[in-house]
């Protein structure tokens, strides 16, 4: 469907949405054309949303947001909306994707899974260390069983430590193609995790069966219970991540605490994503959204804790709900006699 001209930077997005409603449904417009439904109702008003990016904001196959996507996320932060970026990315490989968006630069990051909470700037807000005795422990349980990395909290590179480069690749070689310049090779690995390394997280990737096992071992081994063990599955290309994180470390534990320090309550909370790094979050929202493209697993899931589906990534489902949330918004309700926001 064809929309306005993107407004340029300085603009005022909302002044070109217009809201209204059919039936129960609340829609966005520009101009006088519907860009789509959305949710039927928010029972408390959006302050916050939490917006995953791999399968959420971002298209599959593509790293670029896309317009529609782009338009809502700034329409959102001008409508008194925090966006915050919720992903297991770490933050070196996530504001790359987010220049030209437009995003603010106090836009809160939770990144590496919310072990790290920094501004888009890249000013620091919330961190949580991962032992280094622990990580060494790790490595042995996991050793053999695809390939495991770990991310140091450094400000200059290499901030990436792998054991074997070509296993690496062999599991993940776009990745170790966009993180080249940040990669070093250190065998066995446990020599580079001292007790004086700042560790963000350990990542562990490979085959679903591969990774299969790797849960298997780490639930059997002496530091289990010691950490999270979180689980994103790509079933179409046969991957499986398990990112290692500080015990009590979640996506949802770092909005907790970020909307905490601004004085925002869950129920005003919405969160998007698509997979299972994202259910700690979307079950502590007031609103939580699985994108349409979750696997069927999640989609079944999402009827017992109450999330609503939303279109797929494809359908630019993120927009959708932004959309929704603004045209909820109390200014934008009692705009609905007049017609424009």
């Amino acid at each position: 469907m064809e929309v306005a001209d993107e407004p340029q930077a300085g603009e005022d997005f909302t002044s070109s949405l217009w809201v209204g409603r059919r039936g129960n449904l609340t829609f966005l417009y520009t101009g006088d054309m519907a860009l789509s439904p959305s949710l039927p109702f928010f029972a408390t008003p959006v302050r916050l949303v939490a917006i995953d990016m791999d399968g959420t904001l971002l298209p599959d196959f593509s790293t670029v947001v896309s317009r529609r996507n782009r338009l809502a996320l700034r329409a959102a932060q001008e409508a008194g909306i925090t966006v915050v970026i919720a992903t297991g990315r770490r933050q070196a490989f996530t504001a790359p994707l987010l220049e030209g968006v437009g995003l603010r630069a106090e836009t809160p990051m939770v990144t590496s899974n919310g072990a790290v909470t920094r501004t888009y700037a890249g000013d620091r807000i919330d961190f949580e260390h991962l032992n280094p005795a622990l990580a060494r422990g790790l490595c042995g349980v996991l050793r053999g069983a695809g390939m495991v990395v770990f991310t140091l909290d450094k400000a200059t590179k290499p901030d990436l430590i792998v054991e074997d480069m070509a296993v690496a690749r062999g599991r993940l070689a776009k990745w170790v193609e966009a993180n080249r310049g940040s990669i070093r090779e250190v065998k066995p690995i446990e020599d580079a995790l001292g007790d004086d390394v700042d560790l963000i997280q350990g990542m562990a990737a490979g085959t679903i069966a591969e990774m299969l096992e790797a849960e298997q071992r780490l639930a059997v081994s002496e530091w289990a219970g010691k950490f999270e063990c979180v689980r994103t599955a790509y079933p179409g290309h046969d991957l499986s991540i398990l990112d290692l994180l500080p015990k009590g470390v979640s996506k949802r534990s770092a909005l907790e605490r970020l909307a905490g320090r601004m004085g925002i309550q869950a129920e005003e909370v919405m969160a998007i994503g698509d997979n299972w790094n994202d259910e700690t979050m979307l079950d502590w929202a007031g609103t939580g959204v699985l994108m349409g493209n979750a696997t069927e697993e999640l989609r079944t899931l999402a009827g017992e804790r109450g999330w609503h589906v939303g279109p797929t990534n494809q359908d630019d489902g993120v927009a959708v709900m932004l959309e929704a949330a603004i045209a909820a918004l109390p200014a934008a309700a009692a705009s609905l006699t007049s017609g424009r926001v």
